[in-house]
């Protein structure tokens, strides 16, 4: 080793002791008369050493040769810092390392940013200087974190006698959701793999073969338009059991959250974790991952708006649509004229929303806006009592379809949570969101596609509505919800060819294409298939929810751009002639 101690390791006990370490140049300091001080930096922390006429004409003729993010070795001798400079700041402030020998393992050129900056550049430039920018204690801390939850995550299914196995990442395109990443075959010229989505048949195939615990941090590709808290690949932990209904399923992520919890944050989470069917928090909260660490609940008023002669409330609610609303406590006055334009303006762009209608409740109670005269003042006070409006409060309400109100009222909730600060950041809420409805209805096509997967089982109460009425049927999903953000998703899976062809018909897939396509899955299912069903836990997104971070790029090594590019390899890239010529591929452009 070239190193005997790390930089964040050395304390007074160890004063007196000749000690070596490796690090980058954080920091350094000439205080002139052959007195430099140097912040040696490695993952573990930092140390303070100090060249001085004591060690030696080389050593200091090298200290000063050094610049920001030099690769330093240091040998010399653990003392106590002067009074008066120790630093509490620092692990290591209470001593420094008086140096006897000092070697430059590789110097660096001038960095286009320093890691400890307290201003960073633009992200692009970050992801380009990834390998600088992975210097930075944020970068470390969240690694470090992805670290321990895999670790805690590990250890947990081994404790419940999961086996982990690793499925293939060059299988067949199965298309039923986002894109695939294809993979052309050199062998089978004209003939394609399939990166996975996620390990879904080959799970449910281990189960088929008995090994009724299976777990896999498992990698997966989508070739899908990016966001803060998307990427094309992504890590997640798969899980799937046996012998199970949704309750065992959901009891054993209850006791996961719990341990992670505890051992990363220091929290207790109480168990069971609160449940809500998916009818609900639409109602309720306008998304089927609510934010539940502050209030501010959507509330109906489509039936008093059916009263009103205000033409845009009356002409949504006889057209059958819904006006609802959110009432801001205590936020009348955070919010000027030019205020609640802004949020106007956020509605309709980001949700398309026609408008913001709003009141604000005066000191003596009546309710304040423009379209107040479009109201008699006994539907005022119906409204208020609807609102549970008190003097202070700002009342905003969307009147459009359901979707539209959902949309755009879970968003402004967020917004305004945000921003009147009615939740501490650092607050972690977790529950679960059921009873997904199994299909959902697409406009384009005139058809119906599965609101999960297809392979997802009816709740049993409901399988007869897979015949008669697929809108109103119920599936076995379960969602976990962390902090307003889907954590984690699962279901029961079907086990019986013949439910599984059922839930085919409705969207659309024939026997000839489910054999085409799923054939391996529906012979698997002939062959005494037993109850089972699993979830998926998206550890990036479980770093990022842990960690307070604003965006999934911030705990991934080596993420990609939201145009799926990666700006230090600079892939993807153009490949030579003779690659594409070896798989048969021409490209035409």
């Amino acid at each position: 080793m070239l190193r005997s101690h790390t930089c964040g390791e050395l304390r007074a006990e160890n004063v007196g002791q000749q000690v070596t370490l490796c690090g980058w140049v954080d920091t350094y300091r000439d205080h002139g008369e052959g007195l430099l001080f140097i912040d040696l930096r490695d993952r573990y922390g930092y140390t303070q050493v100090v060249a001085s006429p004591e060690s030696g004409e080389q050593a200091q003729q090298l200290a000063r040769q050094v610049r920001s993010e030099f690769v330093l070795s240091v040998t010399g001798t653990v003392a106590p810092r002067p009074e008066g400079t120790v630093n509490p700041k620092l692990a290591t402030g209470e001593i420094e390392v008086r140096i006897s020998e000092l070697q430059i393992l590789n110097e660096c050129d001038n960095p286009p940013f320093q890691p400890g900056a307290v201003e960073l550049p633009g992200e692009d430039l970050r992801l380009k200087y990834r390998f600088i920018d992975l210097r930075r204690e944020e970068m470390q801390q969240a690694l470090l974190l992805r670290s321990a939850i895999v670790k805690g995550m590990r250890d947990h299914f081994e404790e419940h006698q999961f086996i982990d196995v690793e499925t293939p990442v060059l299988g067949r395109s199965t298309p039923e959701g986002a894109r695939d990443y294809l993979v052309p075959s050199r062998v089978h010229p004209g003939k394609f793999f399939a990166l996975p989505q996620s390990p879904q048949l080959y799970k449910q195939i281990l189960m088929i073969a008995g090994y009724d615990r299976y777990v896999q941090v498992a990698r997966c590709f989508r070739d899908e338009d990016l966001r803060a808290d998307r990427q094309p690949e992504f890590t997640q932990l798969d899980m799937e059991m046996a012998f199970v209904e949704m309750d065992d399923v959901m009891g054993m992520i209850d006791l996961l959250v719990a341990r992670l919890a505890k051992d990363l944050l220091g929290l207790d989470v109480r168990l069971p974790l609160p449940r809500m069917t998916y009818d609900e928090a639409m109602e309720r909260f306008g998304h089927d991952a609510p934010d539940l660490r502050f209030g501010m609940e959507l509330i109906d008023l489509t039936d008093l708006a059916a009263k009103t002669e205000f033409r845009v409330f009356r002409g949504v609610a006889d057209g059958g649509g819904r006006v609802r609303g959110i009432n801001a406590k205590g936020a009348r006055d955070n919010y000027s004229r030019k205020g609640i334009d802004e949020l106007t303006t956020y509605v309709q762009q980001d949700f398309g929303a026609k408008g913001l209608a709003w009141f604000k409740v005066e000191d003596d109670g009546t309710l304040a806006s423009p379209i107040a005269k479009n109201f008699e003042d006994e539907l005022l006070a119906a409204i208020r009592d609807r609102m549970q409006a008190e003097p202070g409060d700002l009342l905003l309400f969307i009147a459009d379809d359901w979707s539209v109100t959902c949309k755009a009222l879970n968003g402004l909730r967020n917004r305004l949570g945000a921003e009147l600060k009615l939740y501490d950041p650092k607050t972690m809420n977790f529950s679960w969101v059921i009873e997904f409805p199994m299909f959902e209805f697409d406009e384009e096509t005139g058809g119906w596609t599965a609101m999960h997967h297809p392979f997802t089982a009816p709740r049993k109460q409901d399988l007869e509505l897979l015949e008669t009425d697929p809108a109103r049927c119920r599936a076995q999903a379960y969602d976990l919800v962390i902090n307003g953000s889907e954590a984690g998703g699962g279901t029961i899976r079907i086990h019986d060819p013949q439910t599984q062809q059922k839930v085919f018909d409705i969207l659309g897939i024939d026997e000839a294409t489910a054999a085409e396509r799923f054939g391996f899955l529906m012979d698997a299912l002939k062959f005494g298939a037993p109850p089972h069903g699993g979830i998926a836990l998206g550890i990036d997104r479980f770093v990022m929810l842990f960690g307070g971070l604003a965006s999934l790029r911030d705990c991934i090594a080596f993420p990609k751009t939201q145009r799926a590019t990666d700006l230090m390899t600079r892939a993807p890239d153009e490949v030579e002639s003779k690659q594409l010529k070896e798989l048969s591929i021409k490209i035409s452009r």
